[in-house]
């Protein structure tokens, strides 16, 4: 017969384990997939998942970042009740009307506003749209640093950006990003232009901390300039480069732009670079961020 303290533990342990299951789902993810992430076993896994694992913090710690979750969103206690009635209420609208609310949300309750937000300046959109060259450029012209995200996701990690998928995967790859960038943000108080990776938008919860703490510019062309501009630089990844596949490359593109197109949209400014030459581009930019005051703003004209 089990005391009050086991059937406790039991307890404790049960609800631990559908955590673990139900996070896994939300994932999308397989018990295989997440013992790969993690080096658990799968067997070990599965205990855990029924409550008949007596698993370890470091255990769970090493789940959560498989997860790409904190460990206390396995461990807390369930929502507060108003903050599920919001969810509730939000559950039955589309995905427009949400970022409708998210945009509402943060202006009504200053929820967007870090200290020097204006003063750091992220390019966002896919490759080809002219980050790294405008962006450095509206640096010189502002007088700021010019940092990539991508090189100093690099420096975190210690390592080249193949390296960090191959030995971490796209979980590890993300850790090392928010990381690179609350340091970035916290760095540079006076101001900095960065470019971003084509992909951060289509990570919530990264894509949301980059948009408290820089004022986002999306730089957007159509899909035949982005497919010219990366067929000019020589860089065709991802894209498959055989004979004869340009036109899958370009629909792939056509695809990915979809598929980002309202999370791009979400910057607080769209500067168009079809049909634009550099100066033209630049003068746009520079137009549609703001100038916070007279030691931000260089006159080159």
């Amino acid at each position: 017969m089990q005391t009050v303290s086991e059937t406790e533990n039991s307890a404790t342990l049960s609800e631990l384990g559908a955590r673990v299951r139900a996070w896994r789902a939300r994932r999308g993810m397989t018990r295989k997939q997440l013992a790969t992430d993690s080096g658990l076993s799968e067997r070990f896994l599965a205990d855990v998942e029924s409550g008949k694992g007596n698993v370890s913090i470091n255990s769970l710690q090493v789940v959560a970042r498989a997860l790409n979750i904190a460990i206390l969103e396995l461990l807390q206690d369930a929502t507060r009740p108003a903050l599920a009635r919001v969810q509730g209420m939000l559950g039955g609208l589309d995905d427009s009307q949400l970022e409708q609310v998210h945009t509402l949300l943060g202006s009504t309750f200053g929820l967007n506003d870090s200290p020097g937000r204006n003063r750091r300046i992220a390019l966002i959109g896919l490759r080809g749209a002219g980050k790294s060259t405008l962006g450095a450029q509206l640096a010189a012209r502002r007088g700021l640093p010019f940092i990539e995200l991508d090189r100093e996701i690099e420096r975190e990690a210690g390592t080249s950006m193949n390296e960090i998928l191959l030995l971490h995967g796209q979980t590890g790859y993300r850790r090392y990003e928010r990381r690179a960038l609350f340091r970035i943000a916290e760095a540079h108080a006076d101001g900095v232009v960065m470019t971003t990776g084509g992909s951060i938008v289509s990570e919530h919860e990264t894509f949301d901390s980059l948009q408290s703490r820089f004022y986002c510019v999306w730089l957007k062309a159509s899909p035949e300039e982005h497919m010219a501009r990366v067929v000019a630089q020589g860089d065709m990844r991802p894209f498959d480069t055989t004979s004869g596949a340009t036109h899958e490359a370009l629909e792939d593109l056509r695809r990915i732009l979809a598929s980002r197109e309202a999370l791009y949209a979400r910057a607080d400014a769209v500067v168009d670079t079809s049909a634009r030459n550099l100066k033209q581009s630049l003068r746009d930019m520079d137009r549609a961020v703001p100038a916070c005051n007279a030691k931000d703003f260089k006159e080159t004209r």
